[in-house]
């Protein structure tokens, strides 16, 4: 069934494809074979815009297997050179030596010993039940499954660091399984996540990069905002690997911090009643009636006697008009001024 939609924020896609790609290869791995040649048949693929997060993907269902990692037997020794020095800086810059730190992804463990060389307490997660086994059989920590819910559970979480590498673009529900991630990352936990490079298919003109697998094509702007959308500060995001790739390092959010208001509040209630007590009247007005005013004015519980408190404004629209907070009504500018209003630094 196709899309119409966004996967990922639910707008619809403009209405014209951006490309159609006719009689294509329904898949990149389980090609035909000779028993199966005669009643294999092309796909039609729709490269498709989101009119509001601007993430182009395909309007295609995806691959059946789109939970399994596959990749080449073997990389090259300059892949292996970069992946070392790569992990290594990541565990280094981010303190995660001998702390947990999970692939999301990890196929047959390619990178996870990797990983565990460069002084990180390895973990991996698994669909292929196949690829679990030799992981096992091998020594590495590896679990099968796959997080679709927030609310999964993996064995050994939290994690101090993840890392998923181009498997983000194959999924077909990524709010989920980020937002699921994150649910099993310790606070202020780091992430490293790959996808193929967009922006560089754009630049270079790359018409053949198109294939059913991936559902997605992010650039720089698109995945960053996948990222933050769904629990994730981004540090940092730059093209790698001959530019072919797009490599963002994150950061699980932190709730803000407003503790400091409550102290605030307080100490400038402190201040006003002392300054209104130096009068033995109380006759008090406060000038200025723009809504930091009238805030303070009730954050501060100013409970004065209607009849010796005032309220003084230059704004024509609030004269003569008794804020619903206290029943103390504003007079005409430049009558008194007793307090001029400051804002808290």
């Amino acid at each position: 069934m196709r899309q119409d939609r966004c996967r990922i924020c639910e707008h619809e896609f403009f209405k014209e494809p951006l490309l159609r790609y006719e009689n294509m290869p329904g898949a990149a791995q389980y090609l035909p074979d000779v028993n199966t040649i005669e009643s294999d048949k092309g796909v039609d693929l729709e490269v498709c815009q989101c009119s509001g997060c601007g993430l182009v993907q395909l309007s295609n269902s995806p691959v059946s297997y789109y939970k399994e990692v596959i990749r080449a037997a073997a990389f090259s020794e300059e892949m292996k050179d970069f992946r070392i020095k790569q992990f290594g800086g990541f565990v280094e810059k981010y303190s995660l030596k001998r702390k947990k730190v999970i692939e999301i992804g990890c196929g047959r463990g390619e990178y996870l010993d990797l990983m565990q060389q460069c002084g990180a307490d390895a973990y991996g997660l698994e669909y292929a039940e196949a690829s679990v086994t030799y992981c096992v059989a091998v020594g590495l920590k590896v679990q099968q499954g796959f997080i679709e819910a927030p609310e999964q559970k993996l064995q050994d979480a939290p994690f101090d660091g993840f890392f998923m590498l181009n498997y983000i673009e194959h999924l077909p529900d990524i709010n989920a399984t980020i937002t699921g991630i994150c649910a099993n990352l310790s606070d202020d936990a780091f992430g490293l996540v790959e996808a193929p490079n967009f922006d560089m298919i754009v630049r270079k003109g790359l018409f053949s990069e198109f294939i059913g697998d991936h559902l997605y094509y992010f650039s720089k702007q698109t995945l960053c905002s996948v990222l933050e959308l769904n629990g994730f500060d981004v540090i940092e995001c730059s093209e790698i690997w001959h530019d072919y790739i797009i490599s963002a390092v994150v950061r699980k959010r932190r709730k803000t911090d407003l503790s400091h208001f409550v102290q605030q509040r307080a100490r400038l209630k402190m201040e006003i009643d002392a300054y209104i007590c130096r009068f033995p009247n109380r006759q008090v007005a406060i000038w200025g009636a723009g809504h930091q005013s009238l805030a303070v004015i009730s954050l501060t519980d100013l409970t004065w006697p209607a009849e010796s408190s005032m309220l003084l404004t230059q704004r024509p629209s609030s004269r003569g008009n008794i804020p619903r907070q206290r029943t103390s009504p504003s007079f005409p500018p430049m009558r008194f001024v007793l307090i001029r209003w400051r804002r808290l630094s």
